[in-house]
């Protein structure tokens, strides 16, 4: 039986991953680079970000980091400008925070996260947050799934991860918890095959946790 639940964030519970691809595609535009958007998902699966790509292109690390500025402006302004919600998560939330216990373990960083939950009531269900601040070896590594049942004190057994990316697959199977992935039309041509669950939307999550 599960006892808890470990959320990405990304993709599954606000839909911010076009404007975070965005955000990137922009400022690498500035460097003449296209940022296409299949390269950027294969990469992204693997834990390869698109600023490996242009230090292999033998750009000054100086500019790379005021490019990494700017993007981290990009995204901000997408993140209080655009429409990022998923229909129906808080009241999903709600009622499974009744009889699981929840959190949320996200590549963000702490103070895009922030932001994006100024104005939302998600993180009041959760037991606890980890962004990427929190721990040293992003996913697909296990380490931040890991943590997450650390902070818990439970079982992999007891344990659900509710992911929308292969790099987040891949995570969670390192970590050997189970891992539900639900649907996300950014990600839909990654690779899932190794899920132990696969889900259209966040409202088939009851009747699944439930069997």
């Amino acid at each position: 039986m599960k006892k808890y639940i470990l959320f990405d964030h990304d993709g599954v519970l606000v839909d911010t991953e076009h404007w975070y691809y965005m955000s990137n595609k922009q400022v690498l535009s500035e460097l003449g680079i296209e940022l296409d958007k299949e390269v950027y998902l294969k990469n992204m699966a693997k834990g390869i970000s698109c600023w490996d790509l242009v230090r292999s292109m033998d750009i000054d690390e100086s500019i790379i980091m005021e490019k990494r500025a700017r993007r981290n402006l990009y995204y901000q302004n997408y993140l209080k400008k655009e429409d990022i919600e998923i229909p129906g998560v808080e009241n999903l939330l709600n009622e499974l925070s009744k009889v699981f216990k929840l959190a949320i373990v996200t590549t963000s960083k702490r103070d895009d996260f922030d932001l994006i939950h100024k104005h939302r009531n998600i993180v009041k269900y959760m037991d606890f947050v980890l962004a990427r601040e929190d721990y040293d070896n992003a996913k697909p590594h296990p380490e931040p799934y890991l943590l997450g049942l650390e902070k818990f004190g439970g079982l992999k057994e007891e344990t659900l991860i509710i992911e929308d990316s292969e790099r987040g697959l891949n995570s969670a199977v390192a970590a050997g918890i189970e891992c539900a992935i639900v649907y996300h039309e950014f990600t839909k041509t990654q690779d899932f095959s190794k899920a132990t669950h696969k889900i259209k939307s966040l409202s088939e999550l009851p009747v699944l946790l439930s069997a």
